[in-house]
């Protein structure tokens, strides 16, 4: 639901609670809370204006103005329980004897009114007293019996969410090893992992390494191979420029055998010279 407050905290479950200083953090965290906490919402827009003036009558709004002007309280009269004559200079006036007897009369039917009440509470008083207080025994009585329905309904409360706290206990304490097995198995993973990678690393070094050698000896044996063939070629070539050279030199040979013995022999004209020639 929107606005809703998760509570997380579980009581009957946490631990810490008693520490030294845990108790007083909790409530320093609190009063900050208060102190930087600035309500932006009004909570009683549902309800309609206050009306601050329905029991205000004039006395009310009278000491209410002098208490906003910070004046002080005028002192009770006790001019009702007295019976002042009329002033001296007003001794012969009849309006200043009539204001003292209608004084007189008001405190005459008082002290009436109290005798009267005096009476009726030594007839009636105790008995009245006794119905009073036996009133206020049965409103105790119901007020306890109350009381107890609310402490039995705040206990089945508190036993409901120990009961649902301790289930919940239990569940996390086991999500909670499992996750810690499950974090420690990662972590041992994460270990082979990196012992392969370092392994893998260092096999394709080597194996690098293996191929570089072995292509450094296949070149080396192409070259033998190359030279060994260039060799051969250049003997062939010896060879054969040594035969084209013998042959060049037979038949410089022949030609000098020929003129030479056309200048000086005889078997010329008897076509040896024929023979000779290649």
């Amino acid at each position: 639901m929107a606005g809703e407050v998760l509570v997380d905290a579980l009581p009957y479950i946490d631990l810490g609670y008693d520490d030294p200083g845990v108790r007083e953090a909790a409530i320093a965290m609190v009063e900050e809370e208060c102190r930087r906490y600035r309500p932006t919402k009004n909570y009683l827009e549902h309800l309609p204006a206050l009306n601050t003036t329905a029991f205000e009558t004039e006395l009310m709004a009278a000491e209410f103005e002098r208490i906003q002007k910070r004046l002080p309280m005028e002192p009770l009269s006790m001019k009702r329980y007295e019976l002042p004559p009329p002033p001296a200079g007003k001794m012969n006036e009849v309006s200043a004897w009539g204001e003292s007897v209608d004084n007189s009369m008001a405190q005459l039917e008082h002290q009436a009114v109290r005798a009267m009440n005096l009476e009726l509470m030594a007839e009636y008083g105790c008995e009245m007293w006794k119905s009073y207080l036996e009133t206020l025994v049965t409103m105790q009585a119901k007020c306890q019996a109350r009381l107890a329905e609310v402490k039995k309904e705040i206990q089945d409360v508190n036993w409901a969410r120990k009961t649902k706290q301790t289930q919940g206990g239990e569940k996390l304490r086991s999500l909670e090893a499992q996750w810690v097995m499950l974090v420690s198995k990662n972590y041992e993973i994460e270990q082979a992992c990196a012992k392969l990678e370092e392994q893998i690393y260092h096999k394709k070094m080597a194996s690098n390494s293996l191929e570089a050698s072995d292509k450094e000896q296949t070149e080396v044996s192409e070259m033998r191979y190359l030279s060994t063939i260039d060799l051969a070629v250049d003997q062939e070539a010896y060879s054969s420029q040594n035969e084209t050279v013998g042959q060049m030199v037979t038949v410089i040979d022949s030609h000098l055998f020929v003129n030479y013995f056309r200048e000086h022999s005889m078997y010329y004209q008897f076509g040896l010279v024929a023979a000779c020639q290649p």
